[in-house]
Parts: structure tokens; C-alpha cells; sequence
């Protein structure tokens, strides 16, 4: 039997917090665009880009918003080659892929990042060789929709039975939910676990030990 979990990247696997605000603040500005307030850029983490800045600047216009979007890509592509980004692994999440790879689970990552960007964290931490599957904004639509799910299912041949998808949004929960496929919420990224749960989380950890626990228990039957 494939078993198969779905991790979500940005505020689940990894703190990328600092990293999108920094960019997000200096595609704005390059915009001529009213810096964002932090709260909500955080509360976008997790949509695709063109999304998260449609919806952080929605009386822009199409232009303007692309250009944002490009400004994006290049402040973050920059302090990816200067050194300065800096996107730590949350405590106990290596640990935690390594050791569910180990047990011959599947894994994949559906996220908001682009290919070269989730290659790129995944390969920093040394996870990327762990990952069966990796599902991108480059190549689907933006959670909630489900698009990036149902091609983790299809690329490791997974029932949505068998799999489970794990993120810090409630973004994340509703695609599982559209999905088909069980939801575990995690406390330490970027929505509150009130509303993890009310989009259709089974359950919140708080800790990675508490998450695998959880993972276990959830494809147990």
C-alpha cells in the first residue's frame, strides 16, 4: 500500500516569514504601491503570488500588479544568490521527513513557492531527495484549489484514503478538503488552529512529535 503525505512548504516545513515580508515590502515599493502591512502579507502566505499580491493591493491595476509580481520573483531570486535569505526548517520538521522517508511513506510538497524556489529550500536542508512529488504555482493554480493534490495522487499513485496533507492554512485544509484527502493542521505557521479546524483540519499539532504522532494515527485504518 502507497501511503502518502502532502506537505505544504512556507510556514509548515519552513520559516520563510522574514523573507516574504523583506521581498513583499521591496516589490511594493519598486511598484509605487502602499507598503503592505506585515499582518496581512502573513495572512496571504500560501496562495500563488500573482493572488497573494492581487489581494494585498486590490485597487491596483493589472499592470501594476504584474510588475509587483516581478519585483517579487527578483528581490527574493537576489537574496537567494546574495546569501542573506534565510528560511530555517521549524524545530523537529527535518527530523520529521527523514524519518517518515525512512519508513517507506511517500512524500510530496504542494505549495505557492515556484519550482526553482521550493528546489532550491528543499535542497538548503538537505530534504530534497525525500520528496517524491513536488507540486508548484509554476504548474497549477493556487490553493484552495485542489490541482496540486490530485497530481501528488497521481504521480505516486495514491488513493486519497491512503494520503494526508499537512499545512498552515486554512488554504491548505480546504484544498485537502476539495481533494478528498484527510487534513492535520500545524500551530506554528501562519492561521490560528481555530481556524485550521473549522476549514477541515482533523486535527492541529503543535509540535513536530505531535505531528507525527497524528500522521500515523490518521492513515492507521
Amino acid at each position: 500500500m502507497t501511503r502518502l503525505v502532502i506537505f505544504d512548504c512556507d510556514g509548515t516545513l519552513t520559516d520563510g516569514q522574514a523573507a516574504v515580508c523583506r521581498a513583499m515590502d521591496l516589490a511594493f515599493a519598486e511598484s509605487s504601491l502602499p507598503a503592505p502591512d506585515p499582518h496581512q502579507v502573513r495572512r496571504i502566505v500560501g496562495l500563488s503570488l500573482p493572488q497573494a499580491v492581487a489581494r494585498l493591493a486590490p485597487a491596483a491595476d493589472a499592470a501594476t500588479l504584474a510588475h509587483a509580481v516581478d519585483a517579487y520573483k527578483s528581490a527574493f531570486r537576489a537574496a537567494r544568490l546574495d546569501g542573506s535569505l534565510h528560511e530555517p526548517l521549524f524545530p523537529g520538521m527535518g527530523e520529521l521527513v527523514r524519518s517518515l522517508h525512512a519508513r517507506g511513506w511517500d512524500l510530496a510538497v504542494a505549495t505557492g513557492k515556484s519550482d526553482r524556489g521550493t528546489r532550491s529550500t528543499l535542497a538548503t536542508h538537505g530534504l530534497l531527495a525525500c520528496f517524491a512529488s513536488l507540486q508548484t504555482a509554476d504548474r497549477h493554480p493556487s490553493k484552495p484549489h485542489p490541482a496540486m493534490l490530485l497530481a501528488a495522487l497521481a504521480e505516486t499513485g495514491t488513493d486519497t484514503a491512503d494520503a494526508v496533507m499537512v499545512g498552515d492554512t486554512v488554504y491548505d485544509m480546504e484544498a485537502a478538503r476539495a481533494a478528498g484527502v484527510r487534513a492535520i493542521g500545524v500551530a506554528w505557521g501562519y492561521h490560528e488552529a481555530h481556524e485550521l479546524l473549522a476549514a477541515g483540519a482533523s486535527a492541529v499539532a503543535a509540535t513536530a512529535a505531535e505531528l507525527e504522532d497524528l500522521i500515523h494515527a490518521t492513515t492507521a485504518t
